[in-house]
């Protein structure tokens, strides 16, 4: 027992022996995790799809779900592997999911976050404006419920009591209010038009929410046709951030401009 005890502190002694053996760990680890690695990229799992195609804002049953195998190295997005966090879940208003199709985090939503709730919760204080566009105006049907957007105005500055005569006939452009949240996209219909992305339905209106002085002002100056005045709805991706940024009035001086030109009635 003491020979085989010196032996080993001989043995420990050899830098050269150690470090070979410490090498051959090392690989042996390495060769371990590599293995590890690969096996759970290749061996499949089970991943939920949809058993036929969910139409936009369809509560989501075990009966449209089906699973299959699928090696977790191609899986590319935010897949959702758990059949538990779909069931009883909604496609999202601005999703058809195909037959056959994975289900995405994007893609699946609680009832909540559906367009006809969001619109029913809106700030007390607020007042539900109702503004016309079409398919140019809202960048080839690409402003969804959940965006947020900016409304620019354009008018003429038509001689009267406030203009100076420089100023006469010239084109007023510039962002009245930023940060508005889109509660709904509606066709002529009054439908959502992402609801059911196979008819093709052309958007008409969007619908929003703003504190009733800003719902007066929009309304000023969209009925200033003196003045030759338009709305210009552009989107923004405020909405990409964790803390969206307050809604408000842009500019006191086109505010001023309104207001000088127009009479509120209480």
């Amino acid at each position: 027992m003491g020979n085989l005890a010196i032996g080993l502190k001989k043995f420990m002694q050899n830098k050269n022996t150690v470090t070979v053996v410490g090498v051959i760990l090392a690989i042996f680890v390495l060769y371990i995790a590599y293995t590890m690695r690969v096996k759970s990229s290749i061996n499949p799992i089970s991943v939920p799809y949809a058993a036929d195609q969910i139409p936009a804002g369809t509560q989501i049953t075990e009966g449209m779900i089906e699973t299959r195998q699928v090696p977790p190295s191609m899986l590319d997005g935010e897949v959702i592997t758990n059949v538990g966090e779909i069931v009883d879940k909604y496609s999202a208003a601005d999703v058809v999911i195909p037959k056959g199709s994975l289900f995405y985090r994007r893609a699946v939503v609680e009832k909540e976050q559906l367009p006809a709730n969001i619109i029913l919760q809106y700030p007390k204080g607020y007042v539900l404006y109702n503004f016309d566009v079409n398919t140019t105006s809202t960048y080839g049907n690409s402003v969804y419920p959940g965006n947020y957007i900016d409304i620019y105005l354009k008018a003429v500055n038509r001689a009267d009591a406030e203009t100076n005569a420089a100023d006469v006939d010239r084109i007023l452009f510039g962002r009245l209010v930023s940060n508005i949240k889109v509660l709904a996209v509606k066709d002529s219909s009054g439908r959502p038009v992402f609801q059911n992305i196979d008819e093709g339905r052309t958007p008409a209106m969007i619908v929003f929410a703003v504190p009733e002085d800003i719902y007066v002002l929009l309304k000023k100056a969209e009925n200033m046709k003196t003045y030759s005045t338009s709305l210009v709805l552009v989107p923004t991706n405020e909405s990409l951030n964790d803390e969206p940024a307050d809604l408000e009035v842009s500019s006191d001086q086109l505010k001023e401009w309104i207001n000088n030109r127009t009479v509120w009635v209480e």
